[in-house]
């Protein structure tokens, strides 16, 4: 006979952040290898998802203690008869439950594994292999001091369990790590055992173990540390439940309770609370009605709010306390209905269902068109998958009130400025209308019945009337409203003007209500004319002009105006001069000035520099080299002015002259041969002297530096004859220069 008692607890998530100790569950079983050899495999579960998790510990530190009932509170018993250290062999994730109309939130476990053998000698007396640890999670809802608190995985091999050489069962499946508060829980808990006993699932006590002290080493070796070494012996005490609410038996309440099926281990119930709930489940092994061993499982249930993923959805006009959809619909009793229900991957069945004069009508369209009978209220729901933990139902009123319509009309002068009178026709069934919204078009607006508004451009204006009923039933009506009166007075600026040739005038025409969409002719006195709104026109010629204004609207409504003698135009100079030379330098620098002006009595002369000069035909000498610009204003009888702007470059010059021969007799009279000239600006200036044979006797970088006739300056005299000589440099802008000639050595 075999008996195993699993604990269960099961850790929830509640929307906020769980600072979790470690341990949220545990289960041990084992496998008879023969000959008094054993393999047992731990598995612990620990909460991954908190700011505070201990990692699971590298080494369990297992106990085995020989004795049975009351033998077992014997001191000596204190003594394990073998200790094993089982090394962590694998962490890994344990999958989220997978709910296929609801999301859960986020939950993280994971699961430690530890596998160890140990050769047991047959005994009258049970086995127990113990490891324990602390501390469960402190937001446990269902115990006493959670945080406080560590838990015990245990497996006893009973002397019949020995003789038979018995292998414990092994769960099937991982409890889920969480589950969904309000929606029904169908759990199967059912263990498989290889020898084929009869298996009795019950719910029982998890077992405390461990206590919550880490800060003393020595107390490892104590029940109060939180990883004892050893784990101390049996009997274990259980966890302290928070009775009335919780107990061993309804470890989380709910309606229906959750419960456990003793010969099937199915675990059902609807959890209504939500928290973290530790659950111990029990599986007692029989044969032939004799107990052979006892499981214990630890874990911890986690209830939370999950998101529906099907949810009940249309299309309204209003939803009341998130529960009723209201569709308002007014003059029209037929009503198309818009599901927007999801997921619909996982709505396989769906029904609407109308009160409809006192008969329940049901429609099996996903988006069904109903015809009411008349204005009233209707009250209905769509249901999808009925009877089902997917299902989902939405509340529905339907308002059907009499017909509203929107209407106006208008009125206003469309040749002359104004305001605009806006009359209601709107209409209502319910024979009350309780606002209106105007929109005129223009960015203005009114909440008057009847308004008046006057439009400051003209323009083809879109007009919206929205109006509103007693039933908060709407209409709009929007109608185009073409205003484009023409000016009552033409304004255009300048109102008068007295310029010299040529006069470049800007018309500003300042005429309101006037735009692009106008027909406009301007007529400028001297042949010219133009059609946009504001034009610039230049007057070339002396005299004075009648401007004259057309404008005509796209009504056809037509004004115009003339404005005698608006413009006059007087003659003007036409200055101009010349000079010479055309290309003064710093050699000469001095240029003179011929006036060339038409009509012009005065004259004034800015040469640039800083220096003027009020004659006709001036001369200046400019007192550096650059360019300069010179500027002639002449002024005419009639006072006009003209300008005349040139540039004159006043090049810098350079010049450099070689001789063809000296004499290098040291007689004090042309013993050297060097050039002259003006080298002012002058840069990369090179003399090399060669002789007929291609060999350099004299270079220099000084223009003024001489050749004294002997190789270098300081070596032999070189013979008489004919000597090549080149020169090159840069001009002060850049330009480059080259002079070859001949120097002559006369000895």
């Amino acid at each position: 006979m075999k008996k195993i008692t699993i604990i269960l607890g099961i850790l929830l998530a509640t929307g906020v952040v769980v600072h979790a100790r470690h341990i949220i569950g545990g289960v041990m079983t084992y496998e008879c290898l023969g000959n008094g050899l054993y393999e047992f495999t731990l598995k612990v579960y620990r909460d991954c998802n908190c700011t505070e998790c201990a990692d699971f510990d590298e080494i369990a530190y297992i106990a085995v203690y020989n004795c049975s009932g009351n033998g077992c509170d014997d001191e000596r018993q204190n003594f394990p008869f073998l200790q094993i250290n089982a090394q962590l062999l694998s962490v890994i994730s344990v999958d989220e439950p997978d709910y296929p109309c609801l999301i859960p939130p986020d939950v993280c476990v994971q699961e430690g594994l530890y596998r160890f053998q140990a050769t047991l000698p047959p005994s009258s007396e049970s086995y127990h292999i113990s490891y324990q640890r602390c501390c469960r999670n402190v937001t446990i809802s269902n115990i006493f001091d959670p945080e406080n608190t560590g838990a015990t995985h245990s497996i006893e091999i009973t002397p019949r369990a020995q003789e038979l050489c018995n292998d414990s069962p092994v769960f099937n499946e991982f409890p889920p790590t969480i589950i969904c508060a309000g929606s029904p829980l169908e759990f199967d808990h059912s263990a498989t055992d290889p020898d084929g006993d009869q298996l009795v699932y019950s719910f029982c006590p998890p077992l405390q173990g461990g206590g919550p002290i880490t800060d003393n080493p020595n107390l490892y070796n104590t029940c109060v540390g939180a990883r004892p070494i050893p784990a101390c012996p049996p009997p274990y005490d259980p966890v302290s439940f928070l009775a009335p609410n919780y107990t061993i038996l309804q470890p989380m309440g709910g309606n229906p309770p959750i419960s456990i099926d003793a010969n099937t281990g199915l675990i059902t119930g609807t959890p209504t609370a939500q928290g973290q709930f530790v659950v111990g489940v029990c599986v007692e092994e029989y044969r032939n009605g004799e107990l052979l061993s006892r499981v214990f499982r630890d874990f911890q249930f986690n209830v939370a709010p999950c998101d529906p993923t099907v949810v009940a959805q249309i299309a309204s006009d209003e939803v009341v306390n998130n529960q009723e959809y209201v569709v308002v619909s007014c003059g029209e009793n037929t009503v198309q209905f818009q599901n927007e229900s999801f997921q619909q991957i996982h709505i396989d069945n769906w029904s609407w269902a109308f009160d409809i004069e006192g008969q329940l009508q049901s429609f099996g369209e996903w988006e069904p068109s109903i015809t009411f009978p008349d204005t009233g209220t209707y009250l209905g729901k769509l249901i999808l998958n009925p009877n089902t933990a997917c299902g989902d139902t939405a509340d529905i009123r339907v308002q059907i009130f009499p017909e509203i319509e929107a209407g106006f009309s208008f009125e206003y002068d469309t040749c002359t400025a104004g305001p605009t009178v806006f009359t209601d026709e709107s209409f209502s069934g319910s024979g009350q209308l309780t606002a209106w919204n105007w929109a005129f078009g223009d960015g203005q607006g009114s909440a008057e019945q009847s308004p008046l508004h006057i439009y400051q451009s003209p323009g083809n204006f879109p007009v919206t009337l929205e109006v509103t009923d007693i039933n908060g039933c709407q209409d709009a009506l929007t109608q185009p409203l073409p205003y484009f009166p023409v000016p009552e007075l033409i304004v255009v600026a300048p109102s008068a003007f007295t310029g010299c040739a040529p006069a470049s005038i800007f018309f500003n025409n300042l005429s309101f209500p006037i735009s692009e969409a106008y027909d406009i002719f301007w007529e400028f006195g001297d042949g010219g004319a133009d059609t946009v709104i504001s034009p610039t026109y230049i007057y070339e010629a002396p005299g004075t002009y009648t401007v004259s204004l057309d404008i005509v609207s796209p009504l056809d409504c037509q004004t115009d105006t003339t404005f005698t003698n608006l413009i006059t135009v007087l003659p003007s100079p036409v200055a101009g001069f010349s000079f010479s030379p055309e290309q003064p330098s710093n050699i000469e620098p001095t240029v003179n000035f011929q006036d060339e002006s038409i009509d012009a009595i005065r004259w004034l002369y800015d040469f640039g520099t800083g220096q003027s000069s009020n004659l006709p035909n001036p001369v200046y000498t400019f007192p550096d080299t650059g360019r300069y610009e010179v500027m002639q204003v002449v002024t005419h009888p009639s006072g006009c002015l003209d300008t005349l702007l040139k540039a004159i470059d006043v090049r810098p010059e350079v010049r450099y002259y070689l001789p063809n021969a000296f004499t290098p007799n040291n007689d004090g009279s042309n013993d050297e041969y060097v050039g002259n000239g003006l080298m002012e600006g002058a840069t990369n200036f090179s003399l090399s002297v060669w002789n007929r044979w291609g060999e350099m006797v004299f270079e220099t970088n000084d223009p003024f530096h001489g050749w004294n006739g002997r190789k270098h300056n300081t070596g032999k005299e070189v013979p008489a004859g004919v000597y090549m000589v080149l020169v090159t440099f840069t001009g002060p802008r850049g330009e480059p220069y080259e002079i070859k000639g001949v120097a002559t050595v006369v000895r």
